[in-house]
């Protein structure tokens, strides 16, 4: 029997979904601390061979993973996750999207309504599928900048929406979780890392009554 490993909010022994990672260097950080990564599933929205063009360090972390028998997944959307051949047979005790974020945009700034839009239809979607894949007593954990204008998105309003609701708030510091690098993830700055002020990471559950729905299918 493996020893259950603990590191940050997460443990060896949970069912753990990473989506939208960089260069994968958080994954691979939660793999090393936990010495397997037989546990987890770790997916980007980028095709391998898109990822190892943007990020130069990302075959690394790759190699990494897949040395730890880590899941790895390319060209995952989130907004149809759910629906992929693979992850739609699987439920998962952790579901974790660090700073998600739609894309940069020549003609908009963070601040301009049209981009903020695109970002909280992202995450709207993203807590809607989310809520499909968890264990009945799982979390999806979204990290996020909670500053201006990020906190315009209403990140805890959109996963309401998806009937989940908010069981903790805690300070992300990057210095937790060591080798990991935020990257911009579009434009030609995408293996550049972006400031993290002011982020928190955001912990929801199904709502009780969504709990029971799941239980009915079962």
């Amino acid at each position: 029997t493996e020893k259950k490993r603990y590191f940050t909010h997460y443990s060896s022994s949970q069912r753990i979904l990473l989506v939208g990672e960089g260069d994968f260097s958080f994954s691979a950080c939660l793999a090393r601390a936990f010495g397997s990564a037989k546990n987890m599933v770790a997916t980007s929205l980028d095709s391998q061979a898109m990822l190892l063009r943007k990020y130069q360090l990302s075959e690394v972390h790759l190699q990494e993973l897949k040395k730890l028998n880590c899941l790895v997944l390319h060209g995952i959307d989130v907004k149809a996750m759910h629906k992929h051949r693979i992850l739609k047979h699987m439920k998962f005790d952790r579901i974790i999207f660090n700073f998600p974020h739609a894309g940069h945009d020549l003609f908009f700034k963070e601040r301009d309504r049209e981009l903020m839009k695109r970002h909280m239809e992202l995450v709207g979607d993203f807590f809607k599928v989310a809520s499909k894949m968890l264990n009945e007593e799982g979390q999806v954990h979204v990290s996020h900048r909670d500053d201006y204008p990020y906190r315009l998105w209403r990140i805890e309003d959109l996963a309401n929406d998806a009937e989940l609701v908010l069981k903790q708030k805690v300070v992300f510091r990057k210095w937790d979780y060591p080798g990991y690098s935020n990257k911009r993830g579009s434009g030609v700055l995408s293996d550049y890392e972006f400031p993290l002020k002011d982020s928190f990471t955001f912990k929801f559950s199904l709502a009780a009554p969504y709990r029971k729905k799941q239980r009915l299918h079962l």
